[in-house]
C-alpha cells in the first residue's frame, strides 16, 4: 500500500516536473523572438530615421513609451508598403508628432464642492 503511494506521488512528481520544463522553455523561446522582433525593429527604424530622429523618438520612448512605439509602427509600415522615398529626418519627425498630438483629446475633470 505504502510502495503505491510512493509511486503514484513520485510519477505526480515527474509529470509536473515535465509541466515545469515545457512552461520554462515555452517561456525562453518566446524571450528569444521577443528579442529577435526587437533586433528587427530597431534595424528597421536606423535604416529609416537619421540618427537625429532616432535620438527624438528615443527620448519620446523615456516619457511616453506606448506613443513611442505606435509612431515606431507606423514608420515601419509606411517603410513596409514602400510609401517612404528618403530617410526620415528630425524636422519631418517633428512634423509627424504634431500632427498626430493635434488628434489627442484633453479631458478635463472639474469637482465642484457640496
Amino acid at each position: 500500500m505504502d510502495d503505491e503511494i510512493e509511486a503514484i506521488k513520485k510519477k505526480k512528481l515527474e509529470q509536473l516536473q515535465q509541466q515545469l520544463a515545457y512552461r520554462e522553455a515555452v517561456e525562453q523561446q518566446q524571450e528569444i523572438e521577443e528579442e529577435e522582433i526587437k533586433k528587427e525593429r530597431k534595424k528597421v527604424l536606423s535604416y529609416i530615421l537619421t540618427s537625429e530622429a532616432r535620438e527624438r523618438l528615443t527620448r519620446i520612448r523615456m516619457a511616453r513609451p506606448e506613443f513611442a512605439t505606435a509612431i515606431e509602427n507606423q514608420l515601419i509600415l509606411l517603410a513596409q508598403s514602400g510609401r517612404l522615398q528618403q530617410r526620415i529626418t528630425d524636422d519631418q519627425l517633428k512634423d509627424l508628432l504634431s500632427k498626430l498630438s493635434q488628434h489627442k483629446r484633453d479631458i478635463k475633470i472639474v469637482r465642484r464642492g457640496l
